[in-house]
């Protein structure tokens, strides 16, 4: 069935039929550091109606801890951390719920958010902003030396990605026995500003799939890898839950793989025009221009 366009006359029976709404963030909530006009006010009504507000990003760059200031910042102080659902905290449950050894390490080609929530998890992290400002040396009879240690590579976004960092990670990959290669998201660009989007994760992990000869375990959206916790934290059956993002193929794609209703906002990467273009398979159920339209539509008669 085609995309039905948000209105008075879907909106109130989808409402009704939803307990937990899970948004996305960068493109739905803010673009950069400027939050989008109406959001808080929305996510107040929504939370006054008696639903659950969550919040699953594939920016890895902050913590869980990190984005619960971000939204501080932005005037935003009601969501908690626990109501946030970072691919950089779905790496290290990944690590967690597979039993990963304490004794190996975790190579990091991302930010400090990564790192953060490794530590949390009782992993040893390597790597990060800290490799930003290395450089790999091409000298004859000169060895790149790698810790042996290392058991997992986590690849997520990375504005200082380098040919240091895409060497370390890949000598683990290629020469350290069993070590996994986990990428938090393969988004192809996002709003890291207000005014344009910017390469995703998706190029530093094509990177190193170029170089290993790998595909990664992909932890964030549009796998469910993370829809088990949101399940326990929540106990809401998907089908009364109800993804809302500004992607296709990553939270669309994400809500419909975990049999959640789905809602498309027009405020990040997708347009409308590019949403009902001849040849588009991701169909979301709805469609609106903005999340403050939820607000409109509850107030109105």
């Amino acid at each position: 069935m085609a995309p039905q366009l948000l209105s008075s006359r879907n909106f109130k029976s989808l409402f009704d039929s939803v307990d937990t709404f899970l948004f996305d963030c960068d493109g739905v909530i803010w673009k950069g550091e400027k939050l989008i006009d109406g959001v808080a006010q929305t996510l107040d009504l929504i939370r006054s109606k008696g639903k659950n507000v969550v919040f699953v990003t594939n920016n890895s760059v902050k913590s869980r801890r990190q984005y619960a200031e971000k939204f501080r910042s932005l005037g935003v102080p009601s969501v908690t951390q626990d109501e946030i659902f970072s691919s950089s905290f779905a790496a290290a449950m990944y690590l967690k719920v597979n039993n990963f050894h304490k004794d190996k390490k975790v190579y990091v080609i991302g930010g400090e958010g990564i790192l953060e929530e490794l530590q949390i998890a009782g992993f040893t992290g390597l790597g990060g902003p800290e490799d930003g400002e290395k450089r790999a040396q091409w000298k004859s009879n000169s060895l790149f030396e790698h810790d042996k240690s290392v058991g997992a590579v986590v690849v997520g976004l990375d504005p200082n990605i380098n040919y240091y960092k895409l060497q370390y990670g890949t000598l683990c990959v290629r020469e350290n026995p069993g070590c996994l290669f986990i990428a938090t998201n393969r988004d192809a660009v996002g709003h890291m500003t207000d005014l344009q989007e910017w390469p995703g994760a998706g190029c530093m992990v094509a990177a190193m799939c170029g170089s290993t000869e790998r595909e990664p375990i992909v932890v964030g959206k549009p796998s469910t890898f993370m829809m088990d916790f949101l399940l326990q934290k929540f106990g809401t059956e998907t089908s009364r839950m109800c993804m809302v993002g500004d992607r296709l193929d990553t939270d669309i794609l994400f809500g419909q793989n975990a049999g959640c209703k789905t809602l498309l906002v027009l405020t990040g990467v997708t347009s409308e025009s590019n949403l009902l273009k001849e040849g588009n398979e991701i169909e979301p159920d709805y469609y609106t221009s903005t999340v403050s339209d939820m607000m409109k539509l509850m107030e109105s008669p």
